[in-house]
Protein backbone atom coordinates (compact mmCIF):
# COMPACT_ATOMS: atom_id res chain seq x y z
CA UNK A 1 0.00 0.00 0.00
CA UNK A 2 1.34 3.46 -0.87
CA UNK A 3 1.53 6.01 1.93
CA UNK A 4 -0.86 8.95 1.68
CA UNK A 5 0.90 12.09 0.41
CA UNK A 6 -1.77 14.04 2.28
CA UNK A 7 -1.07 12.47 5.68
CA UNK A 8 2.47 11.02 5.53
CA UNK A 9 4.09 14.24 6.77
CA UNK A 10 1.86 14.48 9.86
CA UNK A 11 4.65 13.32 12.25
CA UNK A 12 6.74 16.28 11.09
CA UNK A 13 3.88 18.73 11.64
CA UNK A 14 3.26 17.22 15.09
CA UNK A 15 6.95 17.69 15.93
CA UNK A 16 6.83 21.31 14.73
CA UNK A 17 3.77 22.01 16.88
CA UNK A 18 5.52 20.40 19.88
CA UNK A 19 8.24 23.03 19.45
CA UNK A 20 5.63 25.78 19.58
CA UNK A 21 5.44 26.46 15.84
CA UNK A 22 2.01 27.25 14.40
CA UNK A 23 1.26 25.16 11.31
CA UNK A 24 -1.15 26.29 8.60
CA UNK A 25 -2.67 23.07 7.25
CA UNK A 26 -3.03 23.38 3.48
CA UNK A 27 -2.40 19.66 3.05
CA UNK A 28 -5.85 18.21 3.69
CA UNK A 29 -9.36 18.87 2.38
CA UNK A 30 -10.93 19.27 5.82
CA UNK A 31 -13.46 22.12 5.52
CA UNK A 32 -13.64 24.55 8.45
CA UNK A 33 -17.16 25.74 7.58
CA UNK A 34 -19.57 24.54 10.25
CA UNK A 35 -21.58 21.38 9.66
CA UNK A 36 -25.26 22.36 9.21
CA UNK A 37 -26.97 22.60 12.59
CA UNK A 38 -30.02 20.70 11.35
CA UNK A 39 -27.78 17.66 10.70
CA UNK A 40 -26.31 17.82 14.20
CA UNK A 41 -29.75 18.35 15.75
CA UNK A 42 -31.10 15.28 13.93
CA UNK A 43 -28.49 13.15 15.68
CA UNK A 44 -29.11 14.81 19.06
CA UNK A 45 -32.85 14.20 18.69
CA UNK A 46 -32.52 10.53 17.75
CA UNK A 47 -35.16 8.75 19.87
CA UNK A 48 -34.82 5.05 19.02
CA UNK A 49 -34.10 2.89 22.08
CA UNK A 50 -31.65 0.69 20.14
CA UNK A 51 -29.16 1.74 17.45
CA UNK A 52 -29.87 -1.10 15.05
CA UNK A 53 -28.19 -2.24 11.87
CA UNK A 54 -29.52 -0.28 8.95
CA UNK A 55 -30.30 -2.13 5.68
CA UNK A 56 -27.11 -3.05 3.83
CA UNK A 57 -28.09 -0.74 0.96
CA UNK A 58 -28.92 2.11 3.38
CA UNK A 59 -32.21 3.33 4.79
CA UNK A 60 -35.00 3.75 2.27
CA UNK A 61 -35.94 7.21 3.57
CA UNK A 62 -32.40 8.50 2.98
CA UNK A 63 -32.14 6.97 -0.50
CA UNK A 64 -35.54 8.39 -1.47
CA UNK A 65 -34.56 11.84 -0.26
CA UNK A 66 -31.29 11.64 -2.20
CA UNK A 67 -33.28 10.96 -5.35
CA UNK A 68 -35.15 14.22 -4.74
CA UNK A 69 -31.82 16.00 -4.28
CA UNK A 70 -30.51 14.69 -7.63
CA UNK A 71 -33.69 15.78 -9.40
CA UNK A 72 -32.63 19.38 -8.74
CA UNK A 73 -29.68 18.69 -11.05
CA UNK A 74 -31.78 16.94 -13.68
CA UNK A 75 -30.32 13.58 -12.63
CA UNK A 76 -33.03 10.91 -12.49
CA UNK A 77 -32.32 8.08 -10.04
CA UNK A 78 -34.51 5.55 -8.22
CA UNK A 79 -33.85 4.50 -4.60
CA UNK A 80 -32.99 0.95 -5.70
CA UNK A 81 -30.26 2.26 -8.02
CA UNK A 82 -27.95 3.27 -5.17
CA UNK A 83 -26.11 1.72 -2.26
CA UNK A 84 -25.24 3.89 0.75
CA UNK A 85 -21.62 3.34 1.74
CA UNK A 86 -19.17 4.17 4.50
CA UNK A 87 -17.91 7.30 2.79
CA UNK A 88 -17.13 7.77 -0.88
CA UNK A 89 -14.02 5.65 -0.29
CA UNK A 90 -16.02 2.49 0.28
CA UNK A 91 -18.14 3.28 -2.78
CA UNK A 92 -14.96 3.41 -4.87
CA UNK A 93 -13.56 0.24 -3.36
CA UNK A 94 -16.85 -1.61 -3.94
CA UNK A 95 -16.88 -0.42 -7.55
CA UNK A 96 -13.35 -1.71 -8.11
CA UNK A 97 -14.18 -5.05 -6.48
CA UNK A 98 -17.39 -5.41 -8.47
CA UNK A 99 -16.25 -4.67 -12.02
CA UNK A 100 -12.58 -5.72 -11.99
CA UNK A 101 -10.56 -8.84 -11.33
CA UNK A 102 -6.90 -8.98 -10.29
CA UNK A 103 -4.58 -7.75 -13.09
CA UNK A 104 -7.39 -5.83 -14.81
CA UNK A 105 -6.67 -2.20 -15.60
CA UNK A 106 -8.26 1.17 -14.85
CA UNK A 107 -7.30 4.33 -16.76
CA UNK A 108 -7.04 7.51 -14.71
CA UNK A 109 -5.92 10.96 -15.88
CA UNK A 110 -3.07 12.05 -13.62
CA UNK A 111 -2.55 13.78 -11.26
CA UNK A 112 -5.36 12.05 -9.36
CA UNK A 113 -6.62 11.57 -5.81
CA UNK A 114 -3.86 9.53 -4.23
CA UNK A 115 -6.12 6.96 -2.58
CA UNK A 116 -7.20 5.71 -6.02
CA UNK A 117 -3.80 4.01 -6.04
CA UNK A 118 -4.56 2.47 -2.67
CA UNK A 119 -7.93 1.10 -3.77
CA UNK A 120 -6.30 -0.40 -6.87
CA UNK A 121 -3.60 -2.04 -4.73
CA UNK A 122 -6.29 -3.47 -2.44
CA UNK A 123 -7.99 -5.19 -5.35
CA UNK A 124 -4.87 -6.14 -7.32
CA UNK A 125 -5.85 -3.83 -10.20
CA UNK A 126 -3.32 -1.93 -12.31
CA UNK A 127 -3.61 1.83 -12.75
CA UNK A 128 -2.87 3.06 -16.27
CA UNK A 129 -2.22 6.81 -15.95
CA UNK A 130 -2.54 9.30 -18.79
CA UNK A 131 -0.86 12.63 -18.32
CA UNK A 132 -2.73 15.92 -17.96
CA UNK A 133 -0.51 18.96 -17.81
CA UNK A 134 -0.51 22.10 -15.68
CA UNK A 135 0.19 23.99 -18.92
CA UNK A 136 -3.32 23.08 -20.18
CA UNK A 137 -4.89 23.64 -16.77
CA UNK A 138 -5.14 19.83 -16.39
CA UNK A 139 -7.74 19.49 -19.15
CA UNK A 140 -8.87 16.03 -20.24
CA UNK A 141 -6.12 14.36 -22.30
CA UNK A 142 -6.72 13.86 -26.00
CA UNK A 143 -8.90 10.92 -27.02
CA UNK A 144 -5.87 9.40 -28.76
CA UNK A 145 -4.13 9.06 -25.39
CA UNK A 146 -7.03 7.01 -24.06
CA UNK A 147 -7.03 4.82 -27.17
CA UNK A 148 -3.32 4.11 -26.71
CA UNK A 149 -3.85 3.13 -23.08
CA UNK A 150 -6.78 0.76 -23.66
CA UNK A 151 -5.98 -2.97 -23.73
CA UNK A 152 -8.10 -6.15 -23.43
CA UNK A 153 -7.51 -5.84 -19.65
CA UNK A 154 -9.04 -2.35 -19.44
CA UNK A 155 -12.30 -2.38 -17.49
CA UNK A 156 -12.85 1.27 -16.58
CA UNK A 157 -11.91 4.92 -16.81
CA UNK A 158 -12.00 6.80 -13.52
CA UNK A 159 -12.37 10.57 -13.25
CA UNK A 160 -12.93 13.03 -10.41
CA UNK A 161 -15.16 15.93 -11.46
CA UNK A 162 -14.53 18.60 -10.19
CA UNK A 163 -11.06 17.25 -9.69
CA UNK A 164 -9.07 16.51 -6.59
CA UNK A 165 -6.17 17.51 -6.62
CA UNK A 166 -6.31 20.03 -9.50
CA UNK A 167 -9.74 21.68 -9.16
CA UNK A 168 -10.33 21.13 -12.88
CA UNK A 169 -13.99 20.99 -13.96
CA UNK A 170 -14.67 18.77 -16.99
CA UNK A 171 -16.84 20.37 -19.65
CA UNK A 172 -19.88 18.81 -21.29
CA UNK A 173 -17.75 18.31 -24.43
CA UNK A 174 -15.09 16.45 -22.48
CA UNK A 175 -17.73 14.27 -20.84
CA UNK A 176 -19.12 13.51 -24.30
CA UNK A 177 -15.62 12.39 -25.35
CA UNK A 178 -15.58 9.95 -22.44
CA UNK A 179 -19.05 8.69 -23.41
CA UNK A 180 -17.78 7.85 -26.89
CA UNK A 181 -14.77 5.98 -25.51
CA UNK A 182 -16.64 3.85 -22.97
CA UNK A 183 -19.34 2.91 -25.46
CA UNK A 184 -16.84 2.09 -28.21
CA UNK A 185 -14.87 -0.25 -25.94
CA UNK A 186 -17.77 -1.30 -23.67
CA UNK A 187 -15.97 -0.35 -20.48
CA UNK A 188 -17.14 1.51 -17.36
CA UNK A 189 -16.86 5.19 -16.53
CA UNK A 190 -16.51 5.69 -12.78
CA UNK A 191 -17.25 9.33 -12.03
CA UNK A 192 -16.30 10.65 -8.59
CA UNK A 193 -18.51 13.72 -8.15
CA UNK A 194 -18.17 14.49 -4.45
CA UNK A 195 -17.35 18.18 -5.17
CA UNK A 196 -20.39 18.74 -7.43
CA UNK A 197 -21.57 21.93 -5.70
CA UNK A 198 -18.17 23.61 -5.68
CA UNK A 199 -18.20 25.28 -9.11
CA UNK A 200 -17.09 28.88 -9.57
CA UNK A 201 -17.70 31.86 -11.85
CA UNK A 202 -21.03 30.48 -13.06
CA UNK A 203 -19.36 27.27 -14.26
CA UNK A 204 -21.82 24.37 -14.56
CA UNK A 205 -21.14 20.81 -13.48
CA UNK A 206 -22.06 18.14 -16.03
CA UNK A 207 -22.67 14.76 -14.41
CA UNK A 208 -21.75 11.44 -16.00
CA UNK A 209 -25.30 10.34 -15.19
CA UNK A 210 -26.50 12.64 -17.98
CA UNK A 211 -24.57 10.81 -20.71
CA UNK A 212 -27.29 9.47 -23.00
CA UNK A 213 -26.93 5.85 -24.04
CA UNK A 214 -24.16 5.17 -21.51
CA UNK A 215 -26.43 4.50 -18.53
CA UNK A 216 -25.24 0.89 -18.12
CA UNK A 217 -21.59 1.97 -18.33
CA UNK A 218 -21.64 4.70 -15.68
CA UNK A 219 -21.00 4.34 -11.95
CA UNK A 220 -21.45 7.52 -9.93
CA UNK A 221 -19.53 8.00 -6.67
CA UNK A 222 -20.80 10.62 -4.25
CA UNK A 223 -20.46 11.65 -0.61
CA UNK A 224 -21.87 13.92 2.09
CA UNK A 225 -18.41 14.72 3.50
CA UNK A 226 -17.34 17.83 1.58
CA UNK A 227 -20.79 19.11 0.61
CA UNK A 228 -21.89 19.48 4.22
CA UNK A 229 -18.48 19.84 5.88
CA UNK A 230 -19.19 16.51 7.58
CA UNK A 231 -16.21 14.30 6.73
CA UNK A 232 -16.52 12.36 9.99
CA UNK A 233 -20.03 11.00 9.41
CA UNK A 234 -18.56 8.65 6.76
CA UNK A 235 -21.51 8.52 4.40
CA UNK A 236 -21.22 8.11 0.64
CA UNK A 237 -23.01 6.23 -2.13
CA UNK A 238 -22.47 4.16 -5.22
CA UNK A 239 -25.07 4.80 -7.94
CA UNK A 240 -25.63 3.02 -11.25
CA UNK A 241 -28.40 2.00 -13.64
CA UNK A 242 -26.58 -1.27 -14.28
CA UNK A 243 -28.53 -3.97 -12.43
CA UNK A 244 -25.78 -6.58 -12.70
CA UNK A 245 -23.30 -4.20 -11.07
CA UNK A 246 -25.77 -3.38 -8.27
CA UNK A 247 -26.50 -7.06 -7.63
CA UNK A 248 -22.81 -7.87 -7.35
CA UNK A 249 -22.02 -4.80 -5.24
CA UNK A 250 -24.78 -5.71 -2.80
CA UNK A 251 -22.82 -8.83 -1.88
CA UNK A 252 -20.01 -6.60 -0.62
CA UNK A 253 -22.52 -4.32 1.08
CA UNK A 254 -24.04 -7.30 2.90
CA UNK A 255 -20.60 -8.62 3.85
CA UNK A 256 -19.81 -5.39 5.69
CA UNK A 257 -23.34 -5.47 7.18
CA UNK A 258 -24.50 -1.82 7.05
CA UNK A 259 -23.44 1.81 6.66
CA UNK A 260 -23.34 4.01 9.79
CA UNK A 261 -26.81 4.68 11.22
CA UNK A 262 -26.06 8.09 12.76
CA UNK A 263 -24.25 9.16 9.61
CA UNK A 264 -27.38 8.47 7.59
CA UNK A 265 -29.52 10.36 10.09
CA UNK A 266 -27.24 13.39 9.75
CA UNK A 267 -26.91 13.03 5.99
CA UNK A 268 -30.67 12.83 5.46
CA UNK A 269 -31.31 15.91 7.59
CA UNK A 270 -28.57 17.89 5.81
CA UNK A 271 -30.47 17.55 2.54
CA UNK A 272 -32.98 20.05 3.93
CA UNK A 273 -30.38 22.84 3.72
CA UNK A 274 -31.75 25.73 1.66
CA UNK A 275 -30.14 26.77 -1.63
CA UNK A 276 -28.67 29.77 0.19
CA UNK A 277 -26.43 27.36 2.14
CA UNK A 278 -24.80 26.13 -1.08
CA UNK A 279 -24.62 29.66 -2.52
CA UNK A 280 -22.86 30.99 0.56
CA UNK A 281 -20.20 28.28 0.73
CA UNK A 282 -19.46 28.53 -2.99
CA UNK A 283 -18.98 32.30 -2.64
CA UNK A 284 -16.71 31.79 0.36
CA UNK A 285 -14.56 29.13 -1.31
CA UNK A 286 -14.19 31.17 -4.48
CA UNK A 287 -12.83 34.10 -2.47
CA UNK A 288 -10.41 31.75 -0.69
CA UNK A 289 -9.32 30.31 -4.03
CA UNK A 290 -8.55 33.79 -5.32
CA UNK A 291 -6.36 34.54 -2.30
CA UNK A 292 -4.24 31.47 -3.04
CA UNK A 293 -4.04 32.05 -6.79
CA UNK A 294 -2.94 35.65 -6.32
CA UNK A 295 -0.48 34.65 -3.62
CA UNK A 296 1.13 31.89 -5.68
CA UNK A 297 1.35 33.85 -8.91
CA UNK A 298 2.92 36.73 -6.97
CA UNK A 299 5.91 34.50 -6.16
CA UNK A 300 8.76 34.68 -8.66
CA UNK A 301 9.03 31.40 -10.57
CA UNK A 302 5.73 30.02 -9.20
CA UNK A 303 2.65 29.31 -11.29
CA UNK A 304 -0.89 28.00 -11.05
CA UNK A 305 -4.00 28.14 -13.20
CA UNK A 306 -7.45 29.24 -12.03
CA UNK A 307 -9.45 26.07 -11.31
CA UNK A 308 -13.23 26.18 -11.70
CA UNK A 309 -14.16 23.65 -9.03
CA UNK A 310 -13.48 21.77 -5.75
CA UNK A 311 -11.19 23.51 -3.23
CA UNK A 312 -7.70 22.52 -4.36
CA UNK A 313 -4.90 24.01 -6.41
CA UNK A 314 -1.86 22.30 -7.88
CA UNK A 315 0.90 24.89 -8.02
CA UNK A 316 4.25 24.68 -9.76
CA UNK A 317 7.04 26.04 -7.56
CA UNK A 318 10.72 26.77 -8.31
CA UNK A 319 11.91 23.83 -6.20
CA UNK A 320 14.09 20.77 -6.74
CA UNK A 321 11.78 18.22 -5.09
CA UNK A 322 8.28 18.73 -3.68
CA UNK A 323 8.52 16.08 -0.95
CA UNK A 324 11.86 17.45 0.24
CA UNK A 325 10.48 20.98 0.20
CA UNK A 326 7.25 20.12 2.06
CA UNK A 327 9.25 18.22 4.68
CA UNK A 328 11.79 21.05 5.02
CA UNK A 329 8.95 23.51 5.62
CA UNK A 330 8.04 21.53 8.73
CA UNK A 331 11.46 20.51 10.01
CA UNK A 332 13.76 23.43 9.17
CA UNK A 333 11.72 26.54 8.47
CA UNK A 334 9.43 28.94 10.25
CA UNK A 335 8.68 32.61 9.84
CA UNK A 336 7.80 34.42 13.04
CA UNK A 337 7.03 31.05 14.62
CA UNK A 338 4.75 29.90 11.82
CA UNK A 339 5.01 27.54 8.83
CA UNK A 340 2.89 25.91 6.15
CA UNK A 341 2.04 22.25 5.54
CA UNK A 342 1.28 21.22 1.94
CA UNK A 343 0.97 17.91 0.10
CA UNK A 344 3.75 17.01 -2.36
CA UNK A 345 2.04 16.70 -5.75
CA UNK A 346 4.39 13.85 -6.70
CA UNK A 347 2.16 11.66 -4.54
CA UNK A 348 -0.80 12.37 -6.83
CA UNK A 349 0.96 11.00 -9.90
CA UNK A 350 1.31 7.32 -10.70
CA UNK A 351 4.18 7.93 -13.11
CA UNK A 352 7.60 8.08 -11.42
CA UNK A 353 9.26 11.49 -11.58
CA UNK A 354 6.15 13.55 -12.27
CA UNK A 355 4.96 16.30 -9.93
CA UNK A 356 8.35 16.82 -8.28
CA UNK A 357 8.08 20.58 -8.84
CA UNK A 358 4.43 20.79 -7.79
CA UNK A 359 2.45 20.94 -4.54
CA UNK A 360 -1.23 20.51 -3.83
CA UNK A 361 -2.82 23.24 -1.75
CA UNK A 362 -6.22 22.90 -0.10
CA UNK A 363 -7.85 26.27 0.53
CA UNK A 364 -10.09 25.16 3.38
CA UNK A 365 -8.81 27.79 5.82
CA UNK A 366 -10.23 31.27 6.34
CA UNK A 367 -8.98 34.01 3.99
CA UNK A 368 -6.87 35.71 6.67
CA UNK A 369 -5.03 32.45 7.39
CA UNK A 370 -4.53 31.80 3.67
CA UNK A 371 -3.09 35.28 3.13
CA UNK A 372 -0.60 34.69 5.92
CA UNK A 373 0.22 31.21 4.61
CA UNK A 374 0.97 32.60 1.13
CA UNK A 375 3.30 35.22 2.66
CA UNK A 376 5.10 32.48 4.62
CA UNK A 377 5.44 30.35 1.47
CA UNK A 378 6.99 33.28 -0.37
CA UNK A 379 9.51 33.82 2.44
CA UNK A 380 10.34 30.11 2.50
CA UNK A 381 11.17 30.02 -1.21
CA UNK A 382 13.58 32.91 -0.72
CA UNK A 383 15.75 30.80 1.62
CA UNK A 384 15.05 27.17 0.66
CA UNK A 385 18.38 25.55 -0.35
CA UNK A 386 16.73 23.76 -3.28
CA UNK A 387 15.07 26.79 -4.86
CA UNK A 388 15.65 26.87 -8.62
CA UNK A 389 16.64 30.30 -9.88
CA UNK A 390 15.08 31.31 -13.20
Amino acid sequence: MPASPIRKLVPFSDAAKAKGIEVFHLNIGQPDIETPQLALEAVRNYTEKVVKYSPSEGTYSYRKKLCEYYEKYDIHIEPDEMIITTGGSEALLMSFLTIMDPDDEVIIPEPFYANYNGFAKNVGVKVKPIFSSIETGFALPDIAEFEKAITPKTKAILICNPNNPTGYLYSEEEMETLRQIVLKHDIFLISDEVYREFCYEDAVHYSAMKLKGAENNVILIDSASKRFSACGIRIGRMITKNRDVLTAAMKYAQARLSPPTFGQVAGEAALDCPQSYYDDIVKEYQSRRDVCINGINDIEGAYCTTPKGAFYIVAKLPIDDSEKFCTWMLTDFNYNGKTVMMAPASGFYSTEGRGIHEVRISYCLKKEALQEAMAILKKALEVYPGTINN
